[in-house]
């Protein structure tokens, strides 16, 4: 039997079991009733650019006609941000409320065989979910960090290449750290991104087979011989839907929280075979067709289940669009993955962290509608607590706020007071109406001005942009206006103080913020 087949074997094992046993199995959990609390999905593409989404770039060249037509149900903010430009970071703030600058890691992303990132004992969205009626189910890409069962004493790091001896590593024994230990009832998926090892599936706490030979998806390491990096957005669809399929046939009456973080169109770009080819114009481009008709397959599988109704979707990316997608030949054929704004991912510039989402929640979101309310992803937990109606700990989403008010329409003004963005190197931006200011000279990322470049050396110290006016952030108005600048730099230094961007209890940060912070290299 192929690895594939295997999984999906496994997948309707347990669905089939889940039907079978009812709501009152262990496998089920308790039954819980709970009125007018929707379902929740959330989907997290992976290096999606904000102008790869027709709907929110008419401009573009890619058709994405299942995510339009999501947009075309529900709603689609225009300034949505990741809480980083890169991934590692954003899926902390995504899960945990709360910035990824206030842990440990300070720059860059994980590796597949990095230690945990989320703190023991803190709440995340699944946790807090859970606690009130829900069933959590994580199904893709988790790039947290794990507690790899191990022999002898090897060390593993925040490193995307692993110092430790991977040698070390005891694939048969459960690992912990995981998403089963943060709230999550299920998880399916791998470890870290699509070109990190060890490229094999894990299934809840543990691995489904071994690494017995060594592959190459950019990255050479431990991998499973029937995993290929082609068959992962498969699978992961297919994973997802039959939770979807499983939950309406269920006689379970409580919500359920699926959270679905892909894995594309991040490299390595490998469109599957249905999908390479269809558009004519790129592999990237193939790729993104393929991540939208993934879905489209996810959308249709709630309407088919009778899930429509109860259901909020929401759809975004982890950070803007990566080089890797090849922006010269993109721009040939005239698109550009982050539409008017500058920079791509890693950059503290919009295209770094300026992400697509769009929501579709019948009869409570506006179908057709448009927010132009700045919003974080970080959002997600408070959001959640304020659909459950939960009072969150004083020590949980630190900077977290409900963007409830903007999907019901009923705002009456900015939900957020201010917005940090952070890109790979360290460098901080905050955001707060139509300004941004940068505390560096440079891209802090991969596009020009990099870091260090003696292009960057002779640029002002911080640079200031007037968003309305400028979105393309081309004028830097820190000579113009001493007064913003030490207005937003003196809100981003009590926001570092106290620990937290939202009202509430004084806290700590995990390590010393350096807001000046530069990488060496």
């Amino acid at each position: 039997m192929s690895y594939g087949s295997s999984v999906s074997g496994a997948v309707a094992m347990i669905v089939g079991l889940l039907v079978l046993l009812g709501p009152g199995s262990a496998l089920a959990g308790p039954p819980t009733t709970i009125p007018e609390r929707p379902n929740i999905v959330y989907i997290l593409a992976d290096d999606l650019g904000y102008g790869d989404i027709r709907c929110l770039n008419p401009k573009g060249k890619i058709p994405t006609p299942d995510i339009d037509r999501l947009a075309a149900e529900g709603m689609r903010f225009t300034d949505a941000h990741a809480g980083s430009a890169v991934c590692t970071p954003t899926r902390y703030g995504i899960l945990t409320g709360r910035y990824a600058w206030r842990s440990r890691l300070q720059e860059g992303v994980l590796g597949g065989y990095s230690p945990p990132l989320i703190e023991p004992g803190r709440m995340t969205v699944a946790s807090l979910l859970k606690r009130h009626g829900y069933h959590t189910a994580c199904v893709g890409k988790w790039h947290l960090g794990l507690g790899w069962a191990r022999t002898g004493s090897a060390h593993f790091g925040d490193e995307i290449d692993p110092k430790g001896d991977i040698r070390s590593v005891r694939y048969d024994r459960p690992f912990s750290g995981g998403p089963t230990a943060l709230g999550f009832d299920r998880f399916f998926g791998i470890s870290a991104s699509l070109d990190m090892p060890p490229f094999l599936f894990l299934r809840d706490d543990g691995c489904l087979g071994m690494p017995t030979t060594e592959k190459t998806f950019v990255r050479k390491g431990p991998a499973h011989k029937d995993f290929e990096a082609v068959d992962v957005l498969p699978a992961l669809t297919r994973e997802a839907i039959a939770y979807l399929d499983g939950w309406g046939k269920s006689a379970e009456e409580r919500p359920f929280f699926l959270y679905l973080p892909l894995t594309a169109p991040h490299t390595p770009i490998v469109p599957a075979p249905g999908f390479r080819g269809r558009t004519g114009m790129s592999s990237y481009v193939d790729f993104v067709a393929q991540v939208d008709a993934a879905v489209g397959e996810v959308v249709r599988a709630l309407d088919r289940n009778g899930l429509r109704e109860t259901t909020l979707v929401i759809v975004t990316s982890d950070n803007g669009c990566s080089p890797e997608a090849d922006f010269p030949a993109l721009a040939g054929l005239g698109h550009h993955p982050s539409g008017p704004f500058r920079g791509h991912k890693a950059d503290i510039f919009e295209g770094g962290h300026r992400v697509p989402f769009i929501a579709r929640w019948p009869g409570r979101v506006k179908m057709g509608s448009t927010c132009d309310d700045t919003i974080c992803l970080t959002d997600l937990l408070a959001t959640c607590a304020a659909i459950v109606g939960a009072k969150l700990p004083a020590e949980a989403a630190e900077d977290s706020v409900s963007i409830l008010p903007d999907l019901l329409g009923t705002a009456a003004g900015p939900v957020r007071q201010a917005t940090v963005h952070h890109s790979i190197d360290g460098s901080f931006a905050v955001r707060q109406g139509d300004w941004k200011l940068i505390l560096g000279p440079d891209s802090g990322g991969w596009s020009a001005p990099r870091p260090g470049s003696d292009e960057a050396k002779g640029l002002p110290p911080v640079q200031l942009y007037n968003l309305a006016r400028d979105p393309g952030e081309r004028r830097n108005l820190q000579a113009e206006h001493p007064e913003i600048i030490e207005r937003l730099t003196g809100l981003l230094e009590r926001y570092v103080a106290e620990g937290r961007s939202t009202p509430g209890k004084r806290l700590k940060n995990d390590v010393d913020v350096n807001l000046q912070r530069r990488r060496s290299s």
